[in-house]
Parts: C-alpha cells; structure tokens; sequence
C-alpha cells in the first residue's frame, strides 16, 4: 500500500498513529517524522502550487 496513503488516512481520522505504524512497518520515531515530514511537503505544494522536487 501507499506510504501518502496510509499517512492521509491517519490525518482525517480513519485509522490511530499505532495501527498507521504498524501498517507501514515502522517504530513511532521514524512515524513522527513520516507524518511530518508530509506535512510540510503539502504546505509547500499548496504555497507553490507545484510539487517540490527532493
């Protein structure tokens, strides 16, 4: 399954951070920073309009 997907899927409600984890395979810390760090990749689209390359 899709990394963006599951991560959204846990920012509108439908799954907790603990089954997010688990069903991507990783430990709490490296979640944190998955969740984050898709945070600021969508506030950057928004603001450019244009995905931002890494």
């Amino acid at each position: 399954m899709d990394k963006r997907k599951v991560i959204t899927a846990y920012q509108r409600g439908f799954i907790t951070i603990q089954e997010c984890g688990q069903i991507l395979g990783i430990e709490s810390v490296q979640l944190s920073r998955l969740v984050q760090d898709s945070l600021e990749g969508q506030k950057n689209t928004q603001r450019s309009g244009q995905p931002v390359s890494r």
